[in-house]
């Protein structure tokens, strides 16, 4: 009989294991996970940033043409920027545990988090638009 209750309770507690599991996986990603999936979407995009800096530079002159190459580099700066100070400041809100293990927040930090998650959409505003920015000129060019 002992050994019954016990299997029956060890039965009872995989079940109800699994059922956090299955609806942990069909609730989707976090708010966290967004957030950093946004982040992880443009972050590649840093190095395009460079590159596309240095081709416009060389064609940087006084004209109205040459002004345009100049206006393109400052909007990919400022993107660049706005990238970094955004990890910068995030990192100081949030530890790696509830970064990256999914820690619960504090009420504080939750409202942070609603916060960062606009920022970070401003952020991919401005870094795509940038780099669109830049290519439409340097194509425009050829």
């Amino acid at each position: 009989m002992k050994k019954i209750l016990s299997l029956s309770v060890l039965a009872l507690s995989l079940s109800i294991i699994s059922c956090k599991e299955e609806k942990k996986a069909s609730e989707g990603p976090t708010q966290m996970e967004r957030v950093m999936a946004v982040h992880d979407e443009v972050m590649p995009e840093m190095g395009k940033i460079g590159k596309l800096v240095g081709e416009l530079k060389s064609k940087v002159d006084t004209t109205e043409v040459g002004q345009q190459y100049e206006s393109a580099i400052k909007d990919l700066q400022d993107a660049h920027t706005t990238m970094m100070d955004w990890m910068k400041e995030f990192g100081d809100r949030f530890n790696s545990d509830e970064i990256l293990n999914g820690k619960e927040l504090t009420e504080q930090k939750q409202k942070w988090l609603d916060e960062e998650e606009e920022k970070v959409q401003i952020v991919k505003e401005k870094i795509n638009g940038s780099i669109a920015k830049a290519e439409a000129l340097l194509t425009k060019e050829e």
